[in-house]
């Protein structure tokens, strides 16, 4: 017998679909610590794996893809070391260049590999509490069809690391000039002023020397180089700006008449990690997503790469919107110096405390932190609030934010929102076919955030 619940049931109207919102598919998948994804105008879709494998997929169908190039003989894939930057060029494929951003398996100048072995996938650092010394690398590789021919041309070979924070970013401006991004090369540990061997051979010792405060100018200090006139500049928490068939410094940077190269490329410096960054669309701002250490993440803003003075947002000295305790703590030289001078430095666009929602009660777990993005949206499937948007994820909270634009333009923190929850170990954002959010999950796969 049918009971009265049941035939009323039958009679009412099936209960409405959930609302739309924010939703991941995985597009590929099964690769090896993905770390970066580009997207060809003839649909091909380039992936770049920590140990220096870079593959080629067709399509988004695609499921087996080709291996473009194998640089795992030069890249150091230890650790956050490894192949970490990639960029088509603008006009791809009739100009047929892929450019590359990874750490070097020895010191610069130096010949690789010094700790890994010649084609394994995976290295190691016999010593890691005294670091192993590498550096960085940005290269230009030619592509015919789906692989690289002839040889790597070095367009800019520094940055030199001892322990971790080392290669960024590589993004071409809207002028076709070409940018890269790279951390401090110091060690996350502690408090790092090359105490711990001075493997770079920052002043006022040797390498080897342990340096000590008030003098000490190596580890994180790397990344206040440009203030320093006692050894040649390095490029460590930096964002550099270059021609890119020649690695030479653009013709119109802001310290181009410099007598010393390397501070000629720098218009960003005094960062921990950039490890990500974009270009606001219709501008030429940068926008950059700095990891922090024990306290705050940062987003940078540099309103004009070619203004003078170079943007310094105080790294080490400073971490989001005040004083590094530990570093202000040591009494050194260069932070001393620098807190007598408030208009030295750049405070971020914006930060977050480690300890504090990104979003008022979002459910997005605080503690540990680890900011990467950002990218703007321009435009697709999403609702019409967030053209403009800011989109910045967190990879050690697993989740992806917006922030909406305001009055002006620009990103408003009032704004912010919570797009995706549980998105696992997001490295790169990028937006990629029909203007949607695409983003590479280190632990192998490639996903795609749609709205519906």
């Amino acid at each position: 017998m049918v009971s009265a619940s049941a035939v009323l049931a039958a009679c009412l109207p099936p209960p409405p679909p959930p609302p739309p919102g924010f939703q991941d598919t995985v597009v590929f998948q099964g690769l090896t610590a993905p770390t970066v994804v580009q997207f060809s105008p003839d649909g091909r879709v380039f992936v770049a794996e920590q140990s220096g494998l870079i593959k080629v997929f067709d399509s988004l169908s695609d499921t087996q893809p080709t291996v473009f190039a194998d640089l795992r003989t030069n890249v150091l894939n230890y650790s956050d070391r490894g192949l970490v930057g990639m960029a088509l060029d603008p006009s791809f494929p009739t100009k047929p260049y892929v450019y590359v951003l990874y750490t070097y398996d020895a010191q610069i100048g130096g010949t690789a590999p010094q700790w890994g072995v010649a084609g394994q996938t995976a290295d190691s650092c016999p010593a890691p509490s005294d670091g192993c010394l590498a550096s960085g690398r940005l290269s230009r590789l030619q592509a015919s069809g789906d692989q690289m021919v002839g040889s790597e041309q070095v367009l800019v070979e520094d940055w030199c690391q001892q322990f971790n924070h080392t290669v960024g970013m590589v993004k071409f401006g809207p002028d076709g000039s070409l940018y890269a991004s790279a951390g401090d090369g110091a060690t996350y540990q502690y408090a790092e002023w090359g105490q711990t061997g001075n493997a770079c051979g920052d002043p006022p010792g040797p390498a080897g020397a342990n340096l000590a405060p008030p003098t000490a100018e190596g580890g994180s200090l790397r990344a206040q180089d440009l203030r320093t006139s006692g050894d040649p500049v390095g490029l460590d928490g930096s964002i550099i700006r270059v021609n890119p068939d020649t690695g030479a410094a653009m013709p119109d940077n802001p310290l181009a008449g410099d007598p010393d190269p390397n501070a000629r490329r720098i218009v960003a410096d005094g960062m921990r990690n950039p490890y990500r960054f974009t270009v606001r669309p219709g501008t030429n701002e940068l926008w950059v997503g700095d990891v922090g250490w024990s306290t705050y993440e940062e987003i940078n803003r540099v309103p004009s790469p070619t203004g003078a003075p170079v943007e310094n947002f105080g790294w080490p000295c400073y971490e989001g919107p005040g004083r590094t305790p530990e570093f202000d703590a040591a009494n050194l030289d260069m932070c001393e110096n620098l807190y007598a001078d408030p208009s030295a430095t750049t405070a971020p666009f914006f930060s977050y405390s480690h300890s504090e929602h990104v979003v008022p009660g979002d459910p997005c777990p605080t503690g540990s932190s680890s900011i990467t993005g950002p990218v703007f949206y321009e435009g697709g499937g999403y609702p019409a609030r967030f053209q403009g948007a800011l989109f910045l994820a967190d990879y050690a909270r697993g989740c992806i934010w917006a922030m909406l634009p305001g009055a002006n333009g620009l990103p408003d923190p009032a704004t912010r929102e919570t797009v995706k929850t549980n998105t696992p170990h997001p490295v790169d954002l990028k937006l990629g076919p029909g203007g949607d959010l695409f983003y590479v999950d280190v632990g192998g796969t490639i996903r795609r955030i749609q709205y519906g």
